[in-house]
């Protein structure tokens, strides 16, 4: 057998990365593995501009921001990060798992699942030809405002989200547009009512019909809702905010058998699971007590993690305190 971790963490949402940084606190061989192309998991992929306030020492924070936080954090302990990768399979062996995902395999002595809601994938556009063009001139998340600098940027979507990016972008991209199929937008009032004051070029009611690459950049071509009437239109990028799907469809096809009620797994009082050497945390557990806050699974982390490294390491001490492990 050729490499083994101690602890693989599959999602990296905020309850992962904080328990990875803490297995690496423990000096547990640790690795996250996340189905986005970013950190996050649905708080940064839903509302990255969004504001958090249950999180202990911030007096409020951007959810994208938060994540990028916990990923310098975990970085600390040189805790591996795998994106865009699901785990697709994950087979019992004699005295560890067998991780099989869409990009590799791995082996590992226990596992921590901090799935969320499940494996999250972006709505794609409904345009033929499309995925030439994802990733340099359409793009379904957000990887860096500065991106889109002193660009001509197409926005669809009519979500809190869609108006969020529209608005960040305003002062850095040329122009900002942004396409929906409806009149009336479902983000709340105080940012609809951002989004009338704002320089944005608000195009309702429409669809995207056709992208077409023209070198330089996209020719979009939008329908109007109702009339049907064409309008062609030149960017130089285009965000599709539909929203995410999530899934845990693809748990049910692991070849291990997980305590799950209403799609949530049933852990005790120590976030283990009916399997040896898995535990679970984060807002897809439930237990007596449950609460569903970023604070709660910062929590559960660590007590899982104590919990696995106990059972592999019997007797081994656990972390001395963090400010004489990281002293400059």
């Amino acid at each position: 057998m050729g490499e083994i971790y101690d602890i693989t963490i599959i999602g990296a949402g905020p309850a992962g990365l904080f328990a990875g940084f803490y297995a690496g606190m423990r000096t547990a061989k640790t690795q996250i593995i996340e189905s986005l192309p970013q950190v996050g998991g649905q708080v940064a992929a839903l509302y990255p501009e969004k504001m958090v306030y249950d999180v202990g020492g911030y007096a409020g924070v951007k959810a994208a921001t938060l994540a990028k936080e916990l990923e310098k954090q975990a970085q600390l302990v040189n805790t591996e990060i795998r994106l865009n990768e699901t785990v697709i399979d994950i087979q019992k062996e004699q005295d560890f798992y067998h991780i099989k995902t869409t990009v590799a395999e791995y082996d590992t002595k226990a596992i921590l699942l901090a799935t969320g809601n499940g494996a999250f994938n972006p709505r794609k556009l409904a345009v033929e030809g499309i995925e030439s063009l994802e990733d340099t001139k359409v793009f379904y998340h957000v990887p860096d405002f500065e991106h889109f600098m002193d660009q001509d940027v197409l926005i669809a979507g009519g979500g809190d989200s869609a108006i969020d990016i529209a608005l960040m972008l305003e002062p850095i991209a040329k122009n900002v547009s942004l396409v929906h199929r409806r009149n009336q937008f479902r983000g709340m009032e105080r940012s609809v009512e951002n989004l009338k004051k704002s320089s944005v070029n608000v195009l309702t009611p429409y669809l995207i019909h056709d992208i077409k690459d023209d070198g330089e950049g996209i020719e979009v071509q939008l329908r109007e809702i109702g009339t049907e009437a064409a309008k062609d239109m030149h960017f130089d990028k285009l965000i599709v905010n539909y929203g995410f799907t999530s899934s845990n469809k693809i748990i049910k096809g692991w070849q291990i058998d997980l305590d799950q009620e209403h799609r949530m797994f049933s852990v005790n009082n120590l976030m283990q699971i009916n399997q040896k050497n898995i535990y679970a945390i984060g807002d897809g557990v439930e237990y007596p007590g449950k609460l569903r806050l970023i604070a709660t699974a910062f929590g559960e982390g660590p007590v899982a993690i104590d919990q696995i490294m106990s059972d592999l390491y019997p007797g081994k001490r656990g972390p001395v305190h963090s400010t004489s492990m990281f002293e400059k």
